[in-house]
């Protein structure tokens, strides 16, 4: 394939579109493989995926692949689904939930998405979703941006403590922040404070430069 081949010397891009929630969507090949942009950022693998992996390895493979259920609020192009099940080698359910129609044409056309068996896909409100969902979850993923920009709720208590309630003991919290200024990096300490002694927490700061991740551990009774 010749785009790829002179992608490890220029960016390809392959697919652009705008959308009415993320804006301008770009389908890049680069560096030899495919990725999905916002105007600003990186959606779907390249950096993105560098990120996730490391939050899941600060979890531990082994111990993820012993779950039964997880959650992703914030699907995008799919590279942590694909992390979890080409890498993982994680063979319970995945529930992915993405707001974006257009993203998900996208993940389904370019990074194959629809051919992951163990895959069920929500067109949805991440926050429509988990007041309507029945089920609980050993690792709930939350990577939710419109650029570089993050939901004010994903931040507030209802929906942290919806979270909380629908995650099982020994369970994980892996959510993915951007911390560009001293307003996010203020949100983020505040944030940690929301949890009490019933949760381990930890904050892996300037992970990729601008992204902050934290592991949440939900601990037994």
């Amino acid at each position: 394939m010749f785009a790829k081949f002179f992608s490890y010397f220029i960016p390809i891009n392959v697919y652009k579109k705008n959308s009415a929630i993320s804006k301008s969507l770009e389908v890049t090949w680069n560096n030899g493989e495919l990725v999905l942009d916002s105007k600003n950022t990186n959606y779907s693998y390249g950096s993105l995926q560098r990120i996730l992996k490391k939050g899941l390895k600060y979890i531990g493979y082994e111990r993820i692949k012993k779950f039964e259920s997880i959650l992703i609020l914030g699907v995008a192009g799919g590279s942590v689904i694909k992390t979890l099940v080409d890498d993982v080698k994680f063979k319970g359910k995945i529930t992915g939930v993405e707001l974006d129609a257009e993203i998900i044409e996208i993940a389904k056309k370019y990074f194959k998405l629809d051919e992951i068996k163990n895959l069920e896909l929500h067109l949805d409100d991440a926050f429509e979703f988990v007041l309507k969902t029945k089920s609980n979850y050993d690792l709930i993923i939350i990577d939710i941006f419109q650029d570089t920009k993050m939901p004010n709720f994903l931040f507030e208590d209802f929906f942290i403590n919806r979270i909380n309630f629908l995650l099982n003991p020994e369970g994980f919290i892996l959510f993915n922040t951007m911390v560009i200024s001293e307003k996010d990096r203020i949100r983020n300490l505040d944030y940690r404070k929301k949890f009490n002694g019933n949760y381990s927490i930890r904050m892996y700061p300037k992970v990729e430069i601008h992204n902050e991740l934290f592991t949440i551990k939900k601990l037994s009774n």
